[in-house]
């Protein structure tokens, strides 16, 4: 069964004579750095790019669900040199209807066939997270670059295998689609918490919580299917890996889980069992003991929804959405701090791969490296909450 997957930093204090309103405004400056690939290697931009060009990149799709379909393919159609050749879905008919779709010559009736395919020299791997070992690993070793859609695998252990395996062939680009739903507000995070606005960072909330009611008898995603989603639960993993941009990596986790929704039909109506919880609470430590609070649920009714805290030893910053408010010692109430479209972040994945894959830029967003991470904190809260231990990272086995 093939488809893709919905998707759905040492701090040095302001300067002390710069106050705190003109210290907000700052934030209204364009950030050209995250703008513009900062990983761009210098002296290769010009000449270089268009030089790559004139190679097309052909591109094999590994199952073409509603996702691909909406963001990776118009994503690859918008730039220069690179063609869709191939697509392999669930079935040939199921292929051919995509390639009809978007005109895409070449359609298979599995993904083998495609990576025999010496035409196609990179793959988008679109599949549910339990073959996503089995696909990047094959692709590789037919000599192919590899991006790859969240969440990186079932486990840590088969993420590990997939970093090995791209360690093996430095020469092909990996690349993983990012889960985080954080661009617009990830480039004013960083600068204040880069700044020192909070100062120290004692301590962080954070809730992600659904407003609806839980679906007694509802539909068996494969979200709360174990087989196809493994360790993965809810968007805890997504959520890590913004957090690990803005606060770096934790070590030391501790979780309680619950599956309110024991039951839910599959595709022929049978009430089936789930293991996966659909309510998790975890506790885990910063780099330097600060504790963070996560609160993930969906069966969390009329609840309040998304936002973060993030409190320190001079001020204290909050995210609901993609506003942002903050405030400083000495300040009565949070004010907004300014996040102009034109500072922030944005998508430009399928940019960043053909950019690596030609030489003139690196993969940051998001290479296998910060997967394997995400994946074993994701793994460390699922053994935390069976063991009711704490659970350390690196994981060890």
């Amino acid at each position: 069964m093939l488809e893709d997957e919905m998707i759905d930093e040492a701090k040095t204090p302001p300067h002390p004579g710069l106050k705190r309103r003109e210290f907000l405004s700052a934030a209204a400056l364009p950030l050209a750095a995250a703008m513009t690939p900062s990983t761009l290697r210098a002296g290769s931009r010009s000449g270089a790019i268009d030089g790559a060009r004139q190679d097309t990149i052909r591109v094999g799709l590994i199952g073409a669900g509603a996702n691909v379909q909406s963001v990776q393919i118009p994503g690859f159609r918008q730039i220069p040199g690179v063609e869709i050749l191939a697509v392999a879905n669930r079935s040939l008919a199921s292929s051919q209807r995509v390639a009809d779709q978007f005109g895409i010559p070449r359609a298979y009736s599995n993904w083998e066939e495609l990576l025999s395919d010496t035409d196609v020299n990179a793959v988008l791997i679109g599949t549910w997270p339990y073959m996503h070992r089995t696909l990047t690993i094959a692709a590789l070793e037919r000599g192919k670059h590899v991006m790859c859609q969240a969440r990186m695998a079932n486990s840590a252990q088969e993420a590990r295998e997939m970093l090995d395996a791209s360690l093996r062939h430095p020469d092909l680009i990996c690349q993983l689609v990012p889960t985080s739903t954080s661009y617009a507000i990830d480039n004013v995070l960083k600068r204040l918490l880069g700044e020192g606005f909070v100062g120290e960072v004692l301590s962080v909330e954070v809730q992600r919580l659904q407003r609806g009611f839980p679906d007694f008898g509802g539909e068996l995603d494969w979200r709360h299917d174990r087989q196809y989603s493994g360790y993965n639960t809810l968007n805890i993993g997504s959520t890590y890996e913004s957090m690990m941009r803005w606060l770096g990596r934790g070590d030391r986790v501790l979780a309680m889980s619950r599956v309110n929704v024991p039951y839910r039909r599959n595709s022929n109506g049978e009430l089936t069992s789930v293991s996966i919880p659909d309510h998790v609470d975890v506790l885990y430590e910063l780099a330097n003991g600060a504790q963070v609070h996560m609160r993930f649920s969906e069966t969390t009714g009329l609840s309040s929804g998304s936002q973060t805290w993030i409190y320190g030893t001079e001020g204290t910053i909050h995210v609901s959405g993609s506003n942002v408010m903050a405030a400083r010692r000495g300040d009565t109430e949070l004010s907004p701090v300014p996040n102009p479209p034109e500072a922030q972040a944005y998508y430009r994945v399928e940019e960043e791969f053909v950019n690596a894959i030609r030489g003139v830029e690196e993969v940051t967003m998001v290479p296998f490296e910060s997967g394997l991470h995400y994946m074993e904190w994701t793994e460390a809260v699922h053994r935390s909450a069976q063991s009711g231990e704490a659970v350390y990272l690196p994981l060890t086995g």
